[in-house]
């Protein structure tokens, strides 16, 4: 499902709004604002503020000094979001199909922003262009990305090349296909010690009941 079919969304994001503006009649999904990238913002926009007391994500949140990647940003929502509440070193990609709505998205926020964010061609498995993007990353950012199940490998395999070994994974997540769900769990289990924010813990104005935000770091190797 779907956001809206409104050709343009605004979110409000700290004391910034940004204005998304998106093709849901175009032919790639990654066109149209889906809902897992405002939840996502939302819930990082909720707890931004470290100095709260009894905070319980002020360490997770604490973005100075940090570099990080999206995955399948399609209009931008995430990596523009968490540009604005301080994780200022992130690069966007996403297939070259995607990246003229990308790039219109970039420069309709470029006043907010105060900058255009830096952008690259990814496909997940083109080991060349994840090695370009000069990993491991702190934190690997992505939100509605498992929908087709021949793909849930490659995305699987380039978190876990992208994200340090202390690093985390940061995903806005809604069943999007039975198979696709039930395959990109089993990989990831192999792969990442996973913790599922409580939904109460999520922006009350963004918390949709069908979309959920996880916490995933890598297993410890044993020695």
């Amino acid at each position: 499902m779907k956001f809206t079919d409104s050709p343009v969304v605004e979110l409000p994001v700290g004391t910034a709004v940004l204005s998304l503006q998106q093709d849901n009649g175009s032919m790639h999904v990654g066109t149209s604002v889906w809902p897992c990238s405002l939840v996502l913002v939302k819930f990082i926009d909720r707890w931004a503020p470290l100095t709260t007391p009894e905070n319980p994500y002020s360490h997770l949140l604490d973005f100075k000094s940090k570099r990080a990647v999206e995955l399948g940003t399609g209009c931008g929502v995430a990596g523009m979001g968490l540009f604005l509440l301080g994780l200022t070193d992130i690069v966007l990609t996403d297939i070259s199909p995607v990246m003229p709505a990308l790039k219109r998205n970039l420069k309709v926020n470029k006043r907010v922003l105060g900058k255009n964010l830096k952008h690259s061609i990814l496909y997940w498995n083109n080991i060349d262009q994840i090695r370009a993007l000069n990993p491991p990353f702190d934190f690997v950012i992505a939100t509605d990305v498992v929908y087709i199940e021949e793909s849930v490998g490659l995305l699987v395999s380039a978190m876990e090349a992208l994200v340090s070994e202390n690093g985390v994974v940061l995903l806005g997540y809604q069943v999007r296909s039975p198979e696709a769900h039930k395959r990109f769990w089993e990989l990831c289990n192999e792969v990442f010690d996973i913790d599922m924010v409580p939904h109460d813990h999520l922006h009350p104005e963004y918390a949709y009941e069908e979309a959920d935000v996880y916490i995933m770091k890598k297993k410890k190797k044993e020695l």
